[in-house]
């Protein structure tokens, strides 16, 4: 059997959802970010990066997208940004937000596990968001690239939704949700309905595959690359898009979670 080439799968779905995706967002960011000091962060994420303090300081963000929560960032006062992703087409448009809104941001594509050594020990703090740790088949590889990119002392932030959800089916509108994958799952998920979650437009899609990872996992790995947990807090509410309706269940599940580490002294410099 021939062997799936997960990353360039998924770099080809996303070139193909994104367009789709401009469509429902770009023109109304690029209006936003005329506006001196935009952030498109909501207040739950932005309270801990001010408590890191990210003015003045070098920030990467992995799997960034549109770039625009890194454009966000900088407009707190963040110096020198970089966004990296393996999509062409999302890292086109991140490079028409910044320039349209004038804001010093770089942009690069590329395979995340292959992130030009060239930016080892440049970044004070590594965000993460949503949208990123599930499509790492390689769970220790990344975590491996985010110590590296880190300065000592430098940190990671990940908002992201909280494993708990693969549990579930998307549709699944009971209360109680009804069980129906195995939290220990850890087969790669092939996904064919298309990656457009904003209008959930349905089209002829490339096969995109996604990773479940435990809570345990992210945690573990943050230790075993010398990443001090700081900072771990589980929230009711939903940002994936997908499973809001599970805010209003009566048996609260945790939706959602905040996660901060911190380099340690162990860690080579």
């Amino acid at each position: 059997m021939k062997k799936i080439n997960y990353i360039e799968a998924n770099r080809l779905a996303w070139n193909e959802v994104a367009p789709i995706h401009a469509e429902q967002n770009q023109q109304e960011l690029i209006q936003s970010f005329q506006k001196p000091g935009y952030s498109c962060l909501d207040a739950i994420e932005t309270q801990p990066l001010i408590e890191i303090d990210v003015t003045h300081k070098a920030v990467a963000q992995l799997c960034c997208n549109n770039g625009r929560e890194l454009l966000s960032i900088k407009n707190m006062g963040a110096d020198y940004c970089v966004g990296f992703d393996i999509s062409d087409n999302f890292i086109a448009q991140a490079q028409e937000l910044a320039a349209t809104s004038h804001i010093d941001c770089e942009f690069l594509q590329t395979d995340i596990y292959n992130i030009p050594i060239s930016y080892n020990r440049k970044f004070d703090l590594v965000y993460i968001s949503i949208g990123a740790i599930c499509w790492m088949p390689d769970l220790t590889g990344f975590f491996a690239v985010i110590a590296r990119l880190l300065k000592p002392a430098g940190y990671v932030f990940i908002y992201d939704m909280h494993p708990i959800l693969n549990m579930f089916l998307e549709d699944d509108q009971q209360d109680p949700p009804q069980l129906a994958n195995s939290y220990f799952n850890t087969e790669a998920n092939k996904d064919e309905n298309g990656l457009d979650y904003y209008s959930l437009k349905k089209y002829s899609a490339a096969p995109a595959y996604w990773f479940p990872h435990k809570m345990s996992d992210v945690i573990n790995t943050c230790i075993q690359h010398d990443l001090n947990i700081k900072k771990f807090i589980e929230y009711p509410h939903d940002i994936s898009g997908i499973f809001g309706h599970f805010e209003k269940i009566n048996n609260k599940l945790p939706l959602s979670y905040i996660l901060t580490a911190q380099v340690g002294q162990g860690q080579e410099t």
